[in-house]
């Protein structure tokens, strides 16, 4: 192929904010809610405001967009909103972190005013960085989880499942992050692997020694009980007896439990309060006292005598020096072991006793793994993941934080009867430290109030995502959009976002939220995750600097769903290699094509033959984009173009292209215009700026829609097929490519003049397309016999 003008000055900078500016301008990608058009909508997933847009955002959401921009193309009428998850630790960490400030130390009032004032600022810029990647949302459907309205929402779901009884505040143990002082449900947790040490620690019982290993010495002042397996018969003889806890002295009892694992340790464990999930199931089991030992901030309470406040690690040392010394600590062992940690700043979780607010559900697994069901997974086996979290979940939700940037709890506490006291819808939302209660307290009369201070778990507003984006449109509109049709998300929040989602709408609504689950998944570098503490940070935004949006998206389209991805530039770099080439390709055939493209009277053999092939490639491509393949998609669209349009066709049709009769010239364009045309919208949903410029310099004046993403997705071509037609082509190829070999091998141009020998057999399968052959290879006569090029 020709390449015409070089396009290494391609400036793909300002093209694309020429048709960001343009899509905007024009509102390509509005939702039309006039228009009778079947709907295709998603609940698009609100980025969390935590910074700014990081590779893996850039990775996933590129990944939908091709979903969403295909369904456009395919004549769907797309509601694809866009919102941001503002609200809860996220934003407070940022905040404090950007401003210099600790909300502790501020008023709570003026800490959300700082929250406000910052997001304000700042979100424009976050949600420029999804417009730069392309993402064809319509900005103009715009949500915030902190927003009056989402706060309303979020307070309505709180107050519908207290009336259906899904709700209940219990003063019991929950986990605990002392970092963030917050309590936090299951699914903040992670087990992270550690390494640590087991303590052999002498009790005494009636003067003689029993050997009890721990992790935690730090919990001794919390010790309630000594526990050991039924079955062990070495320590049956201690049941009923009491044990005196070294360093604090006193006594708890010697009980069996089939809990205590004969294999872990010495076999005799202590119960404290709380330790773990074990020692939680003891203490209610066994109605033991509660003690507590580490205060909310990760300190030790008074329990601890001297240790007191200490932090826990420092206590940790402190208790083991001393038991040292007392000839209490006998032996030492290295382990590692898995401790849970928040997930969002990775502290061990601690167990502290607080009045906490929980939704129930612990009773609806069987109907949880029965809505997961119903669901269309892509991929499927992700579907696992949903599984596996249900039959695991041993906690209900908690759903307190002890923050200060968050939706608040609509609710009072009466002073006197301490009847819990809710707001009323019409007055929604509202902020129980600001606003007061209508109306007396309804048990007992008494109009004294106690606002709760906590405020929502933000996963209780955003699991409202799908509510929170149909409130944008009108009612009549909501009742077609919901449930929705996809949901994409990363496969990291399938038990944080998709699972408490489910759950909210099945527990408002009794019905799933949404049809289809597209997930996605991780970006790796040298196959390991990305985190700023390894230094292995890839920043999209650099990226796109350097190489362009197209580029980006190229890559991340080279990874199915589901599907971790190693970032590796010489991708990315592919991606502008296929935008420079698309560029150059189209200035060639435009180069040649004059005035209007009539569908010739007769089809070009060779031109037939290139359009059942590329029939095949749509047909293809269409089934993989409606099951979520869009990867084949890209792979096989992208091959045709290098492999057989550019690498092969262009140097095919050139001589009927610049001295071919009338009759060949007007099928050569024809196919030129209609295949490369064709291949532009293959590639659309990919690489949406090249093929847009490429559709306005070269297309628009021949098609009526004003945009490529408003075209419509390619239809095979009315052609007569043959059964024959794929062999016959692929011969063709396989010839050329030879062809080309030997002239390599012997160092001569690839336009130098050849005899060419092929065996009778092909010579007779090429007859339609031999003069064709002859040109490309230059050939100055076709002979029968073995396959053999001499040099003329």
């Amino acid at each position: 192929m020709d390449k015409g003008k070089s396009n290494e000055d391609y400036n793909f900078k300002a093209v694309e904010e020429k048709w960001r500016k343009f899509w905007e301008k024009e509102g390509i990608y509005k939702f039309d809610s006039k228009s009778r058009k079947e709907i295709f909508s998603i609940d698009t997933p609100p980025p969390t405001v935590s910074g700014k847009m990081h590779i893996g955002h850039a990775f996933s959401y590129s990944q939908q967009d091709f979903i969403v921009r295909f369904k456009r193309m395919k004549g769907f009428n797309v509601f694809y909103p866009f919102g941001t998850d503002d609200n809860g630790v996220p934003t407070e960490r940022l905040v404090e972190k950007v401003k210099k400030v600790r909300a502790r130390d501020m008023t709570r009032e003026k800490f959300i005013k700082l929250c406000m004032d910052f997001l304000k600022q700042e979100l424009p810029k976050l949600i420029q960085d999804w417009k730069n990647i392309g993402i064809s949302s319509d900005f103009k459907l715009y949500y915030s989880t902190i927003s009056d309205y989402a706060r309303k929402i979020s307070q309505w779901s709180f107050l519908d499942l207290y009336k259906k009884g899904r709700l209940e505040r219990r003063d019991a143990p929950s986990m605990w992050c002392p970092e963030c002082q917050t309590g936090i449900s299951q699914v903040e947790a992670k087990d992270k692997e550690e390494e640590s040490t087991f303590n052999h620690i002498v009790f005494k019982v009636n003067g003689k020694d029993i050997i009890i290993a721990t992790t935690r010495p730090e919990l001794l002042p919390a010790c309630v009980a000594v526990f050991y397996n039924t079955i062990d018969e070495n320590y049956k003889k201690y049941k009923g007896k009491k044990a005196r806890v070294p360093l604090f002295n006193f006594q708890v009892p010697i009980m069996e439990d089939e809990r205590a694992d004969p294999d872990k340790g010495t076999g005799i464990v202590m119960c404290c309060t709380f330790g773990d999930q074990t020692d939680m199931e003891w203490q209610r089991a066994y109605q033991l006292e509660i003690k507590e030992a580490i205060t909310r901030d990760g300190r030790m309470t008074e329990l601890a005598g001297k240790y007191k406040g200490m932090k826990i690690n420092d206590a940790r040392k402190a208790m083991l020096d001393d038991l040292k010394k007392a000839g209490l600590l006998v032996k030492q062992e290295k382990i590692k072991h898995f401790v849970n940690v928040h997930e969002r700043c990775g502290t061990e979780i601690e167990f502290v006793k607080s009045k906490q607010w929980f939704v129930r559900y612990l009773d609806l697994k069987k109907e949880m793994l029965e809505w997961g069901s119903k669901l269309k997974w892509h991929p499927a086996y992700m579907k696992y993941r949903y599984d596996n979290w249900v039959n695991g979940l041993q906690w209900d939700w908690l759903i307190s934080r002890q923050r200060y940037f968050g939706v608040p709890f609509p609710i009072w506490y009466c002073n006197k009867c301490h009847n819990v006291i809710l707001a009323d819808e019409k007055e929604l939302p509202v902020d129980p430290l600001k606003d007061n209660p209508k109306g007396k307290c309804g048990k007992c009369g008494h109009n004294w109030f106690e606002p709760e201070k906590d405020v929502l778990d933000t996963w209780f507003t955003s699991s409202m995502t799908p509510r929170l984006a149909i409130e944008l449109v009108s009612k009549k509109l909501q009742e077609k959009l919901f449930p929705m049709d996809l949901r994409p998300q990363s496969h990291d929040i399938i038990t944080f976002w998709l699972f408490n989602t489910v759950i909210k709408s099945q527990l408002h609504y009794k019905k799933n939220p949404f049809r289809d689950v597209a997930v996605s998944g991780f970006v790796t570098l040298e196959g390991e995750k990305m985190s700023k503490s390894k230094g292995n940070i890839i920043e999209p935004q650099v990226v796109m600097d350097k190489f362009g949006a197209d580029a980006l998206r190229f890559w991340a389209a080279g990874s199915k769903l589901g599907e971790d991805i190693n970032y590796e530039e010489k991708d990315v770099v592919a991606g502008k290699r296929f935008v420079i080439k698309i560029l150059n390709a189209a200035r060639f055939v435009f180069m040649n094509l004059k005035g209007k493209i009539e569908k010739p009277k007769k089809l070009h053999e060779l031109d037939r033959l290139l359009l059942a092939r590329i029939n095949h490639i749509i047909k293809e491509a269409t089934k993989s984009f409606e099951s979520y393949e869009y990867a084949r998609c890209k792979n096989d669209a992208v091959n045709f173009f290098w492999s057989i349009f550019t690498d092969n066709y262009l140097e095919l049709v050139k001589r009927r292209v610049y001295s071919g009769t009338k009759e060949e010239k007007e099928s050569a364009f024809y196919t030129l215009y209609h295949s490369l045309f064709t291949i532009l919208k293959l590639m659309a949903p990919f690489t949406p700026f090249i093929t847009e410029e490429i559709y306005h310099k070269h297309f628009k004046n021949h098609e009526k829609e004003e945009s490529i993403h408003h075209c419509s997705w390619p239809d095979e071509f009315k052609i007569k097929e043959e059964k024959g037609d794929e062999e016959k082509f692929d011969l063709l190829l396989d010839v050329i490519s030879k062809v080309r070999h030997e002239k390599s091998k012997n160092k001569k141009s690839v336009k130098a003049e050849i005899i060419l020998t092929l065996e009778k057999e092909k010579i007779n399968k090429l007859k339609d397309i031999i003069q064709d052959l002859k040109d490309v290879v230059n050939a100055k006569e076709i002979k029968e016999g073995d396959f053999k090029v001499e040099f003329v």
